[in-house]
């Protein structure tokens, strides 16, 4: 077995440990496999820093109904870039966040969270003059899910390039972000300044843009918006669905329309990850896929950021793995 299909299994066993307890606050009890494949993972590891948003998600009481059918709401901590941090911490790693929060009731329950998990968050900020992040998240009968964000504006929105810690985006063997932090002003000059801080650090440039149309003007400012910072990237995972929405309709799941549209010169490792499926893998030397375990799902949720938590631990342990086949 090659050593990249045996990392992406390990990927896939972490991606049951991280949903196992996916709301980053939980306090569910892994079971047998769940401490097998965390042992697995829990080697010396790299600094990953990740940057971006964290939020509260209100999730229905009861599965299978839309927001308006709802009864009622529990919070749970959110966010993409925070749950793939939190993720990399509960397999053994070494993470950091960097984001804004509002200097609020949330956002100190958000901080504290981070730090009870074991991430470092003291490259968190927060802002006096406006709130954290709220999100209704629901998952229908129809296995559609459904989204409505308040954000008019929110404390994430209005992280400057001033308030980066500098210094622990330069101390990062990986840095992770998204491309919600890049829809608006000074977030975006704040996201662009990271990057291009860790990339002078020498830093792995691992990108997940984590399509929310919602939140952006329209979708082709959403096309320009992820594609914009694309060829920045060494490591990218997006979904099926993202690619299709990327490429505009070609068959994009022919191999050859992915790596002529979406693998740019200087990429190191692309990941479509097909759900069920599993992944497809390209390099600039082999690509292939490799199966995804068979669950009973419940909710999918969080799943690509489960994804994401066990392969940036499992390439924090060795920066060099996604070169052997």
């Amino acid at each position: 077995m090659s050593l990249l299909i045996l990392v992406l299994k390990n990927v896939f066993d972490a991606v049951y440990v991280n949903l196992e307890s996916y709301y980053i606050g939980s306090s569910r009890v892994p079971d047998t496999r769940t401490k097998v494949s965390v042992q697995a993972l829990q080697v010396e590891s790299s600094l990953v820093v990740c940057f971006g948003e964290i939020l509260i998600d209100f999730v229905p009481t009861v599965a299978g109904v839309s927001l308006a059918e709802a009864p009622g709401f529990k919070k749970a901590p959110g966010g993409a870039p925070a749950n793939v941090a939190v993720g990399i911490a509960r397999l053994g790693g070494n993470s950091a966040f960097i984001g804004k929060v509002g200097d609020d009731e949330f956002g100190h329950m958000l901080a504290d969270i981070l730090k009870q998990n074991k991430v470092n968050n003291s490259g968190m900020r927060f802002d006096s003059h406006a709130r954290t992040a709220l999100a209704f998240v629901t998952l229908r009968a129809d296995g559609e899910r459904e989204f409505m964000f308040y954000r008019n504006p929110c404390a994430d929105m209005l992280l400057s390039e001033t308030e980066l810690d500098k210094n622990l985006i330069r101390k990062a063997s990986i840095f992770h972000y998204g491309s919600i932090s890049l829809i608006n002003e000074p977030c975006k000059s704040a996201h662009l300044a990271a990057m291009d801080i860790a990339k002078r650090a020498g830093c792995i440039l691992s990108y997940d843009p984590n399509l929310r149309l919602p939140l952006w003007p329209s979708a082709n400012a959403a096309r320009d918006g992820i594609m914009s910072i694309w060829n920045q990237a060494d490591i990218i995972k997006i979904s099926g669905e993202e690619m299709e929405f990327l490429i505009e309709g070609d068959n994009s799941f022919d191999d050859m329309m992915v790596l002529e549209k979406l693998f740019h010169p200087n990429l190191k490792l692309l990941l479509v990850t097909e759900g069920s499926g599993g992944c497809q893998y390209y390099t600039k030397a082999f690509k292939g896929k490799v199966l995804g375990v068979k669950v009973d799902a419940v909710d999918t949720t969080g799943a690509g950021d489960a994804f994401m938590g066990g392969l940036l631990s499992k390439l924090a342990s060795d920066l060099n793995l996604y070169k052997v086949e």
